[in-house]
């Protein structure tokens, strides 16, 4: 998580705010404002985040809350370290491709990590319970808007620059992470699956469905737990199976679309 905030870091300080490039979600709002105010991208990196971090403890838990804060903080120490030193290059095509690639791998290792850099997501998170919109779409528009910004303040081209950039680091943090998508089913076998699904529904928040099942070559009875969740909450997830049978078996998968049931998280505190 600290490798992973420091690249972001380097992305941003080293590539893209030198050549007035912007990434999308609250990382792109810092930019505009640190070069509308003069004041360093690192204040407000951390000042957006906040309010997210307040909704991802009581959404998601607080082991992603104070992973989150420790990565922000690490990321908006690391602009202010870096804000003296010289860009690498002041092309901006080069800028935009190489600081894409970086910023996407360090948000990627992130959220690997279990944490998070941008509060967008946990935002979009919350408005797809209440509009017909995915998560994904609703990221989408959000970011559109913030790059579009771009364009009034540092010039068109540099608008399109910044659409490169975010295209790029948006791939790579689908292959940093091995999948991008919002929500994951999850297939738990264990001899503890009770205690298991207990923890997920009172620690995660999320429903899960018992299912009975039959092992094909000992022909012994399991219980075999079910349930989907997104994927901010796949590394705490992992670590309470961990925690509760470390030769329990576990298979993540990715979804696409989830309509009706109970996918609806419980308020944890």
């Amino acid at each position: 998580m600290f490798l992973g905030a420091a690249l972001v870091s380097v992305g941003l300080e080293i590539f893209l705010v030198p050549n007035n490039i912007i990434d999308g979600g609250v990382v792109g709002i810092s930019i505009i404002a640190s070069h509308l105010s003069k004041i360093p991208i690192g204040v407000f990196l951390i000042l957006f985040n906040l309010p997210f971090l307040f909704i991802g403890y009581k959404q998601i838990g607080k082991t992603f809350a104070l992973s989150t804060l420790f990565a922000v903080l690490i990321m908006s120490l690391g602009t202010y370290f870096l804000h003296p030193v010289n860009p690498f290059t002041v092309d901006p095509l080069l800028a935009a491709v190489f600081g894409g690639i970086i910023l996407g791998v360090g948000v990627g290792m992130v959220i690997r990590s279990g944490g998070s850099l941008d509060g967008t997501e946990i935002m979009a998170i919350l408005f797809s319970k209440k509009t017909p919109f995915s998560v994904g779409e609703i990221v989408m528009f959000f970011n559109l808007f913030i790059l579009t910004s771009a364009g009034f303040v540092f010039g068109w081209d540099h608008a399109m620059y910044s659409l490169i950039a975010y295209y790029i680091a948006f791939k790579m943090i689908d292959i940093t992470i091995e999948g991008f998508d919002e929500s994951k089913s999850v297939w738990i076998i264990s001899e503890n699956s009770r205690e298991i699904g207990d923890a997920i529904i009172h620690r995660l928040g999320r429903g899960v469905t018992f299912l009975q099942g039959e092992g094909a070559f000992t022909g012994g009875n399991k219980l075999v737990i079910f349930c989907v969740i997104n994927r901010l909450e796949e590394a705490k997830l992992k670590s309470i199976v961990e925690e509760m049978d470390k030769s329990a078996f576990l298979a993540v998968g990715n979804i696409h679309d989830v309509k009706g049931g109970r996918f609806r998280k419980k308020d944890i505190h």
